[in-house]
């Protein structure tokens, strides 16, 4: 993987970092895997959870995990389902069976989580009655494999909210449900979702210039419901903003949690991390 098209910085000082968001099976990342883990852990990075989209980036998480954990000293786990972008295909491939048959091997292939799944009404690749109907199926496997799971949401806060308060009323929704992952939404949206008991996954946009919603929306998040994350190989964090995220990057994320909140870089490690591992039952 080459940045010859700009001066790329890198964060220096961090230790324990947890991102947990990661597209490292993407085709960008995987051209040269060694490289993207040894940056990451010479940024202080030492646990990855690397998310899924649909049936086959399901497998090639499972993959990636089973390859290289531990390289570099990196802990890595992953997460297995279905995105709304891909919810047509839910069916075609009995994903449902598929995440209930790769979830009874939870341990052997470090899976923590079904996601991401969820409501995507800004690309509507798949049709809105349809995401519906699979964001419950999810729901529900969630539920009763004892799983938590992360939710990706955009442009769709009141049909999300809706079916997650609906299963909270129905007793069919986790203590601690999951994520709301790369959290875009209102400060009002998030605190609705921290009362369900969610954590709010914080990634690049939280460190651009002319980004005020997000900001907003970590300063009324408490501090042990944050989490944060690269969502690589896209939005990169500044300084590198325009360049191929990675997970070396993530650091500078912690550092804009920690500008935000008032406390100490450090600090915002620890917490963030120990965060990551309650939401993913990592002891």
């Amino acid at each position: 993987m080459s940045h010859k098209h700009r001066e790329i910085v890198y964060p220096k000082g961090f230790q324990g970092v947890f991102d947990t968001h990661a597209h490292l099976y993407d085709a960008k990342l995987t051209d040269d895997a060694k490289a993207v883990l040894h940056r990451a852990a010479l940024c202080g990075v030492s646990a990855i959870l690397i998310p899924s989209d649909n049936v086959t980036t399901s497998v090639q998480a499972t993959e990636y995990v089973t390859k290289w954990d531990g390289y570099e000293g990196i802990d890595l786990y992953c997460s297995v389902g279905v995105h709304p972008h891909e919810a047509s295909t839910y069916e075609k491939y009995d994903a449902g069976q598929f995440i209930i048959d790769m979830v009874s091997h939870r341990d052997e292939y470090k899976i923590k989580a079904i996601g991401e799944i969820g409501l995507d009404y800004y690309y509507d690749h798949s049709p809105r009655d349809v995401q519906r109907e699979v964001f419950r199926k999810q729901i529900d496997l969630c539920y009763d494999l004892d799983i938590p799971f992360i939710l990706h949401e955009r442009d769709a806060s009141s049909d999300c909210l809706q079916i997650l308060k609906e299963y909270k009323d129905k007793g069919r929704l986790l203590k601690t449900p999951g994520v709301c992952h790369c959290c875009s939404c209102s400060a009002e949206v998030a605190a609705e979702l921290i009362k369900m008991g969610f954590f709010i996954g914080f990634d690049g946009p939280l460190t651009f210039k002319n980004n005020k919603k997000t900001p907003r929306t970590l300063e009324v998040c408490p501090l042990d419901r944050i989490v944060v994350e690269t969502d690589c190989p896209y939005l990169t964090p500044e300084p590198n903003r325009g360049a191929l995220n990675e997970p070396a990057f993530v650091p500078f994320v912690v550092e804009k949690v920690a500008d935000i909140k008032g406390i100490t870089i450090e600090e915002a490690v620890r917490i963030t991390h120990d965060n990551g591992n309650r939401l993913y039952r990592i002891s």
